[in-house]
């Protein structure tokens, strides 16, 4: 039996490629298998090269895989004008030439012989013979018109890529009846099966079957941008503002999906600091409110988000990175805006940021993120990227059957109000130094003997203008005191507990650190390394402030050497890590990869390989290494 199928269906953006690959993963996951998506897409509304990898085998998967064994290319059906060739190319035949230099030795290629043409892509006959492909050519956009519409020819590419992985039609079928009805199914359904019968006749040449699976629990296809969505609702979210952009958009729409059937509101604005306003001046008000951004939109809200710092405001912002700067590759995936997600606003930083590392994680830490945000009255940011926010994976139903917790936080009833302190005017001293964690409690707006100032100023207790030396070394080691208390919050739970995720065996000699979506391809690559004989582990680091001092320190003290992988070229995670555990410098080297690609499995296995064998050349051209200070 196969052991895994990585099917990746290339087309042009506005040809259904997404909506296909999304279907086509379902019906694996229902059928009994573990999937996992991964999108690469151009920057452009329609046209231009785009292509998904479904990743489905009979075992959990956690990462993209190391190239493919199945292309379903569709050609471009939106290319650009013919007289801009000399700059981009031959469009139209794109999702077939470039997806080769992926393919599988012994991969199996059908391609859309209505739109595309193997005449026009260079030495294609002798690339197939070498690499043992087995090429299928249909004319499905022929077979589309004929018995319906152009469009449906991703049905019919569907239909033969199950005849010829001998898969079952009917979780197909039975995706489609859920979502479509009338002429468009019956139409569609016609074209699945003319499809695949046509592809039943083939004189099949590759061994590259469908593998077969059994879940033992119901399971849900989600995406990070989900577990967002579902945390910040579980947790009581009732107010988002933003402004739409690549990629936080998804999470943008999908709170404004969910909002107003649970009584809550989402406002698009004029732009990013408009946004940022508005959800601040909602969790004034009283309710847990939520903004967010990318690049450049993100940075416009950094006057907003140092306001809230300074008013205690509690308020969750997300920032869903890409690549940069400026507009940079505004749909490729890059971990570059860590230093930027940490310093960002004025003055001395005052926030929480977490970075999680998959959709699971992405719903536990968002709600993390509003617990501690209205507890101890700060900002807090989820920071995660392209690749988490749209790739999908299955996951068990029950993963997010927990109790919502609306409570507003660390609030005051009138009652409580009354025997606060007030100052002789009459005000609430709503930044009271008499505190043990660092916040004071918080009165709501309307409230009696609630009033106070909430001034951008550094001010006196009750939020009145002052510049006073003393009080403000008194309020800036209050609000700072927040992060320590934060910190030991977290530490109190110890590792089994811990946002921090740790994986392969505790006694091993070498380690690999990473944070945010890298995650589940580190902990790949960590059992190949293991199965070759060698002895690994890894952390992925996920409070990135508060940073988890004690557990990376035991982590870094329990290896010979760790390598770090991210993506991004400046190693801003290591050097995050040691700003804070400067001594362990010489220990740790950099894997780095910013080509607008998340890493494979077998770039860690190689980089790793170089670090322990003392070399300083990765045996591929995708990745950059940087040995230890002192190397």
């Amino acid at each position: 039996m196969t052991e895994e199928l990585v099917w990746r269906i290339a087309g042009g953006s506005g040809d259904g490629i997404d909506s296909t690959s999304q279907n086509f993963a379902k019906a694996l996951m229902r059928s009994g298998l573990h999937v996992f998506t991964h999108r690469h897409y151009p920057s452009r509304i329609r046209g231009g090269h785009t292509y998904v990898e479904v990743r489905a085998s009979p075992e959990p998967v956690r990462s993209r895989g190391d190239g493919y064994n199945c292309l379903l290319a569709l050609g471009d059906s939106f290319a650009r004008n013919e007289r801009e060739g000399t700059v981009y190319g031959n469009e139209q035949v794109k999702p077939l030439s470039e997806n080769l230099d992926e393919l599988r030795e012994g991969g199996v290629i059908v391609y859309d012989e209505g739109l595309l043409d193997t005449d026009d892509i260079e030495d294609f006959d002798e690339r197939v013979e070498e690499n043992d492909w087995n090429v299928y050519p249909v004319d499905l956009r022929g077979m589309a018109r004929e018995m319906g519409r152009e469009v449906m020819r991703n049905t019919a590419g569907v239909g033969v890529t199950c005849a010829l992985l001998e898969y079952d039609l009917g979780h197909i079928e039975e995706l489609m009846e859920e979502r479509m009805d009338g002429e468009v199914l019956e139409t569609n359904l016609e074209i699945l099966q003319a499809a695949a019968d046509d592809a039943a006749e083939f004189d099949f040449t590759h061994d590259l079957r469908m593998p077969e699976g059994e879940h033992e629990e119901e399971q849900v296809l989600v995406s990070g941008s989900n577990g967002i969505t579902f945390g910040a609702i579980d947790e009581g979210c009732r107010f988002i503002a933003g402004y739409p952009m690549t990629p936080w958009t998804e999470v943008f729409t999908l709170m404004t999906q969910y909002l107003p059937d649970l009584g809550g509101v989402s406002e698009q604005v004029e732009d990013e600091i408009a946004a940022a306003a508005l959800a601040i001046g909602a969790s004034h008000a009283g309710v847990k409110a939520m903004s967010g951004s990318s690049g450049g939109g993100f940075a416009l809200m950094s006057e907003p988000l140092g306001l809230a710092e300074m008013t205690e405001t509690p308020v969750v912002l997300l920032e869903s990175m890409r690549a940069g700067p400026s507009t940079g590759m505004p749909t490729k995936p890059e971990q570059a805006d860590l230093e930027h997600v940490l310093y960002t606003s004025q003055g001395d930083s005052n926030r929480v940021v977490f970075a999680p590392g998959d959709a699971i994680e992405a719903y536990e830490q968002t709600r993390d993120a509003f617990r501690l945000a209205y507890e101890y009255h700060l900002p807090a940011i989820v920071v995660y990227d392209q690749k988490l926010s749209g790739e999908l994976v299955n996951v068990p139903e029950s993963v997010f059957d927990r109790e919502p917790n609306p409570d507003p936080g660390n609030t005051l009833t009138e009652d409580e109000i009354a025997e606060a302190a007030h100052h002789h005017s009459g005000k609430f001293e709503r930044y009271n130094y008499e505190t043990e964690r660092g916040s004071s409690p918080r009165s709501i707006p309307g409230q009696t003997g609630g009033r106070f100032l909430a001034s951008g100023n550094e001010h006196w207790p009750t939020g009145h203008i002052a510049e006073d030396p003393d009080n403000r070394v008194a309020q800036m080691n209050r609000r700072l005191s927040k992060l320590t208390n934060i910190r030991e919050e977290l530490d109190e739970r110890g590792q089994d507990e811990s946002n921090q995720a740790y994986h392969g065996p505790e006694d091993a000699e070498y380690g690999i650190m990473t944070w945010g979506s890298q995650q589940g391809t580190v902990e790949e690559a960590v059992d190949r390394l293991n199965d070759a004989g060698h002895s690994v582990k890894s952390i992925s680091v996920s409070d990135l402030m508060p940073f988890p001092e004690q557990e990376v320190t035991a982590f870094l003290e329990s290896v010979e050497s760790c390598l770090v992988v991210e993506m991004n070229a400046t190693a801003q995670f290591k050097r995050h890590v040691q700003g804070c555990l400067g001594r362990f410098g010489p220990k740790m080297s950099s894997l780095l990869k910013y080509n607008g690609n998340p890493f494979e499995p077998r770039e860690i296995v190689e980089g790793f390989e170089t670090n322990t064998n003392g070399e300083t050349d990765v045996p591929n051209d995708t990745t950059t290494y940087l040995p230890a200070a002192g190397d």
